[in-house]
């Protein structure tokens, strides 16, 4: 028997990222709140890179896969029925075409939807001619405005949690098209 499962009426508070997915699990009972330690809940459930001094449940929801198992995981954990998974309808083949395409990526989580992609992902101080583009999230557009220079249409920008949807679905659809749409239309 889970943990969590022996606690019938426990508390639940989440993110307002990570609220679609408690819905989406079938949890039905739960509070929205920014900032999850201060609530006076008995579990949290956050982004895997949130730091909480509550007993947590970490999910992680770049991918489609990603956002998947954290339904299932979030659904096995409060013992409920899950409402809907997310296809990937419309999301780029991860064939071996792909694997051709070399890609700088800046950010954990670009990394994770690009390799989902069946890019290959290059280290970042590998030299600039060893990739095909570079991938990198808005909130560093400051941090590295020569190498965007310089690669030009080769320089894909990514919105980051505060310039895309809640939504983690949404989120998603939005990231896998802008990466479909500049990586493999352009080579």
């Amino acid at each position: 028997m889970n943990y969590f499962m022996r606690f019938a009426d426990m508390k639940i508070v989440t993110t307002p990222m990570c609220q679609e997915i408690l819905r989406l699990a079938g949890v039905r009972d739960f509070t929205v709140m920014k900032d999850t330690d201060s609530a006076g809940a008995d579990v949290a459930v956050v982004l895997s890179e949130t730091n909480t001094n509550k007993k947590s449940i970490k999910i992680k929801l770049n991918t489609f896969s990603q956002i998947n198992n954290s339904i299932k995981t979030i659904s096995d954990m409060f013992g409920t029925q899950p409402v809907s998974s997310v296809g990937n309808a419309g999301v780029l083949d991860s064939s071996n075409e792909n694997r051709k395409i070399k890609v700088k990526v800046y950010s954990n989580f670009l990394k994770d939807i690009v390799e989902d992609l069946g890019f290959t992902v290059v280290h970042e101080n590998d030299d600039q001619n060893t990739y095909d583009f570079l991938v990198y999230p808005d909130y560093m557009k400051d941090e590295i405005t020569d190498e965007i220079k310089l690669n030009g249409f080769r320089a894909v920008e990514i919105p980051s949690h505060k310039n895309a949807p809640l939504n983690p679905i949404k989120r998603a659809e939005l990231r896998y098209n802008i990466l479909e749409k500049n990586l493999c239309m352009k080579l």
